[in-house]
């Protein structure tokens, strides 16, 4: 019969299975990589950390304010954010974009309103009157001023 043919094959062919030295260089090259992988993470996009400042603005968040801004900053964002504790207020059509480095911070623009309501009467401010800046911080960007 032939099974004695295929067991003479199987016995005498080397096993090529990962051999267990392989299988230990495998997964210690796997736990590298994924340690290199996270920490070289993304730090994030500036123009998303002025979008959410200019939110919690609006939201009057003056908690994420002060987290949203780096630590130059911080107490000017905390004056601003309390300019907007008696006012109702909404962002429209806010949209910004990277418009290059000043040396470690991103120049950011950004277009859309701050609509401000003082006992019914609007108020719009346009956001794309400001150059907005942002600062990676601790691992994080955050609004570091605008001119």
């Amino acid at each position: 019969m032939n099974s004695g043919k295929i067991s003479t094959i199987l016995a005498s062919k080397e096993c090529t299975l990962i051999k267990p030295r392989n299988l230990y260089q495998s997964i210690f090259i796997l736990i590298i990589s994924i340690m290199l992988i996270s920490c070289s993470s993304d730090n994030g996009d500036p123009t998303a950390a002025i979008e959410a400042y200019i939110q919690a603005l609006s939201d009057r968040d003056t908690n994420r304010v002060s987290n949203l801004s780096c630590a130059d900053w911080e107490q000017n964002a905390l004056v601003e954010a309390d300019s907007f504790t008696s006012v109702g207020s909404s962002v429209e059509n806010l949209a910004c974009k990277e418009e290059g480095k000043e040396g470690s911070d991103s120049i950011i623009s950004c277009t859309g309103t701050l609509v401000l309501d003082y006992n019914g009467e609007a108020q719009k401010i346009d956001l794309s009157k400001r150059t907005y800046i942002a600062r990676l911080e601790d691992g994080e960007w955050r609004m570091c001023g605008y001119r």
